[in-house]
């Protein structure tokens, strides 16, 4: 990481960085709501992942400014003997700095954080549209081994 930049828990205070950078891109304008302060929806789900010991939502500074942010959930399976694993989504750089390391310092931490809580491997999904992103996690050594489906209620 360069001076400037911090990979920390974050917290209430971050809400409104973190959505805005959840909109930073064609996808994420169609689903987010970026208003300031954050709605109410945003806030019970901070206050339910504060809460919760294996549920982080993660940011990255640089010079004191949010430019990045992920949620990593640790949970346990019964597949795989019992393993651990760690669940990444919402993963986001700001849009102007991307290109940069960032993202790349951002999962290393990630990675680094699940191992430390036992995990056996991290996973992760990925719009099929985000060809620069799937780019990037290959790249990282992710392998797109399964097909993820999803079921909206």
């Amino acid at each position: 990481m360069t001076g400037g930049d911090v990979i920390r828990i974050a917290t209430r205070d971050d809400l409104p960085a973190i959505v805005r950078l959840l909109a930073d891109d064609d996808i994420g304008r169609q689903r987010e709501d970026p208003t300031d302060p954050p709605n109410d929806k945003y806030s019970a789900a901070f206050e339910a992942i504060a809460k919760d010991a294996d549920n982080d939502l993660v940011v990255m500074e640089r010079d004191g400014v949010c430019v990045g942010c992920l949620q990593i959930t640790i949970f346990p399976g019964f597949d795989r003997q019992g393993a651990r694993r760690g669940w990444i989504e919402g993963v986001r750089i700001s849009s102007r700095l991307r290109g940069q390391g960032l993202g790349r310092e951002l999962l290393a931490w990630t990675i680094a954080h699940a191992r430390r809580k036992s995990c056996a491997f991290v996973q992760l999904a990925i719009d099929k549209k985000r060809g620069e992103a799937i780019r990037f996690y290959e790249s990282l050594g992710f392998a797109a081994n399964h097909e993820g489906m999803r079921l909206s209620l």
